[in-house]
């Protein structure tokens, strides 16, 4: 398993494609999953490879085979933005395309905030118009992770991320933390700023995004896709969500 450390922390990574490539791309994955889960076995690594992409795909502190704190502090947004860059620093590439989802879409948008320039191609996904909105109920996610069993989540979406976090033998104290870190709000003025590139995708029936075109209009040039059919689940390894990708990459991959 190979490592890198950012913030003081040990994450665990995988370089896989062709080493010589031109283009790298970074993936982020969704909260309670990790580089396996969502990319690997998905079929990412395989068609980035195919595509003639270095990609570098890591578990975001708090995940898989990543350091797992439990305080919260160390589960700053900023922070974990960075923990891209510092994977960056560890490969010795300078400029990278970055695909998150979820909360990896979370993670990479506040990384094109913190430092755009050594983005190339930004690209959203498992997000939309509902990232604007404030959280239900701030505690929600944690206290879903910090319930007995599942059974004990009324919340259907809630029941079903602890679930997944369960299935995934994550450390459910530690996505709790993760629940509370510190992070400032989205808004359409701030996301303005963004100065690369992107696409934003989404299921059209996924209820935890929103609509893809709402954020897709705050980000100057941005392109939305919705994938019909999709839930937030589901549109992970869905056929349509990587004809998305690779039609936003075409005529820039060449």
């Amino acid at each position: 398993m190979a490592q890198f450390t950012s913030d003081g922390l040990s994450l665990a990574y995988d370089d896989f494609g062709p080493r010589e490539a031109r283009k790298a791309i970074v993936l982020v994955h969704g909260f309670s999953a990790n580089r396996h889960e969502n990319w690997k076995r998905m079929g990412w690594y395989d068609a980035l490879a195919a595509k003639g992409l270095r990609g570098l795909a890591f578990d975001n502190r708090g995940h898989g085979e990543s350091a797992k704190p439990h305080d919260p502090e160390k589960y700053a947004r900023d922070a974990m933005a960075r923990d891209i860059f510092a994977l960056m620093d560890h490969v010795g590439i300078e400029r990278a395309h970055v695909l998150g989802f979820s909360m990896g879409a979370h993670i990479a948008l506040t990384a094109a905030l913190l430092d755009g320039g050594r983005i190339d191609h930004l690209v959203l996904a498992g997000v939309g118009g509902r990232i604007f909105e404030p959280a239900r109920e701030p505690e929600a996610m944690a206290q879903a992770m910090e319930a007995p069993t599942p059974d004990d989540i009324a919340d259907p979406m809630l029941r079903s991320f602890r679930q997944f976090a369960d299935e995934q033998k994550e450390d459910r104290l530690a996505l709790a933390a993760c629940s509370r870190g510190p992070r400032s709000p989205f808004t359409p003025d701030a996301v303005m700023a963004i100065r690369r590139p992107t696409v934003v995708i989404a299921g059209v029936r996924d209820q935890v995004a929103g609509p893809p075109q709402a954020l897709a209009d705050a980000i100057p040039g941005a392109k939305a896709v919705a994938v019909p059919g999709c839930d937030h689940f589901s549109l992970i390894g869905h056929g349509l969500f990587k004809a998305s990708v690779f039609d936003f990459f075409d005529g820039w991959l060449d």
